[in-house]
Formats: structure tokens, C-alpha cells, sequence
């Protein structure tokens, strides 16, 4: 077998496996979301709703107004920038800063109603990364969550992830930022969820996130490795 057809699967190996692993995160975090359903009371338009209970919600404008408090309370200003200051912390070896990190998350009062489903799924994929014994800073971050001195949230676990699989930032950003409001409009309205006007209200949802990955990405904190 010639070099060039041996090169090319070993290329796309990394890239692949990061792909893989992001998804499987992703997938846990969104299956437990549905499962656990999302309290359909949205008193003003307050956001958020109290914890990821209750009955579905029945409406458009009501479903519009949920994802949209997320989009502009939670999204874009807390968890895009968690995620890249978090993989940027693990490709620099920066644990006493990541579990800084951990700490500044828990004192987020909008995070709350998603905390005990994000570090349930943070927690479940620490452990399968537990194998890569060389990642000395996800390795310390792993026994501090295991001892009770960080949380584990899954934004900034899938931090880690795009780390050490040496994943595209932007990439999988915007890939985080699609499936979870997709995950949480699926779970808020399944009823609603197939209609063609709830997929082009989503639609003009996430046709604002690129920018708003852009802007995560470039925070003066992140620093691609040199």
C-alpha cells in the first residue's frame, strides 16, 4: 500500500476521535435534559424557570422566550467562554486556574437549575478519561471533583475534552452551542419540536452563534499553544 493511502486515515484518526468523544458528552448531558424534562412555568419572562422539572411547555412564544433567556442569560455570556478558558487551561497546564474556574461557575446564579445534570454528566466523563495518565491537568482536576473540591461541570469537562483530543475550538464550540439548545428545545416542547414554525424560530436561534463563538474564542484569556 502506498504512503499516500496509508497518510490520510491517520490524519483524520485525531480529529475523529474528538469528534466522537465530544458528541458521546454532548449526547449524555442532552439525554439527561429530556429525561429530566423542563419546568414549563416562565412567570415575566424571568429566566431561569427553576430546576429542569415539570411539565412540558405548549406554546411557541412561551418555548421562544425560554430558549432565547438561555441563548442571552447562560449560553453565549457563561458557558462559551467557560468551555474555551477551560481548554485553553488544559493546553497551557493550568490546574490551579481551571479549579478557579470551577468555583467562579458555582457561584453563577443561572447555572443552578442545571447543575445537579451538569455535574452528574461532568463527573461520568472525568471517568472515562481517567485512562490518559500523561494529561497531568485533567488528571489533578479529576481528583479534586472525586475529593469534593470542584464541582465538574460538564462546560468545562467538555473543555478538557477539546483539549485533549486537540479539537478545533470553533468547532467545537459551535457544535456545543447548536446540540444543547436543540437538546433543550427537544425537552422543553416535544410536542412543538417538529413543527415547521419551532424549526425556524430554532433556526434563527442558532444562525446567531458563529458570531458568538467568534467572540468566546477570542477572549484575551484563551491562548492557543504556541
Amino acid at each position: 500500500m502506498s504512503p499516500p493511502e496509508n497518510s490520510a486515515p491517520w490524519l483524520s484518526t485525531g480529529s475523529e476521535i474528538a469528534q466522537g468523544k465530544a458528541e458521546y458528552l454532548l449526547g449524555d448531558f442532552s439525554a439527561l435534559l429530556q429525561q429530566l424534562g423542563v419546568r414549563a412555568t416562565l412567570p415575566d419572562c424571568d429566566f431561569p424557570p427553576g430546576p429542569p422539572a415539570g411539565p412540558a411547555l405548549t406554546g411557541l412564544p412561551e418555548l421562544q422566550s425560554f430558549l432565547g433567556a438561555y441563548l442571552a442569560q447562560i449560553l453565549l455570556p457563561l458557558e462559551l467562554p467557560a468551555i474555551a478558558e477551560a481548554c485553553g487551561c488544559v493546553r497551557r497546564g493550568q490546574t490551579r486556574e481551571l479549579l478557579a474556574l470551577d468555583r467562579q461557575l458555582a457561584g453563577q446564579a443561572p447555572l443552578a437549575p442545571f447543575a445537579s445534570a451538569s455535574r452528574k454528566i461532568g463527573a461520568l466523563q472525568l471517568q472515562r478519561l481517567k485512562p490518559l495518565r500523561d494529561q497531568r491537568t485533567v488528571q489533578r482536576y479529576r481528583g479534586a471533583v472525586e475529593s469534593g473540591q470542584a464541582a465538574g461541570w460538564h462546560t468545562l469537562v467538555y473543555g478538557l475534552t477539546l483539549a485533549v483530543y486537540s479539537f478545533p475550538l470553533r468547532q467545537g464550540l459551535l457544535h456545543y452551542a447548536r446540540e444543547t439548545i436543540t437538546a433543550l428545545a427537544r425537552a422543553a416542547a416535544p410536542r412543538l419540536f417538529f413543527d415547521p414554525a419551532c424549526q425556524e424560530m430554532l433556526d434563527s436561534l442558532l444562525a446567531r452563534l458563529p458570531q458568538a463563538v467568534e467572540q468566546a474564542a477570542s477572549l484575551p484569556s484563551f491562548a492557543q499553544p504556541a
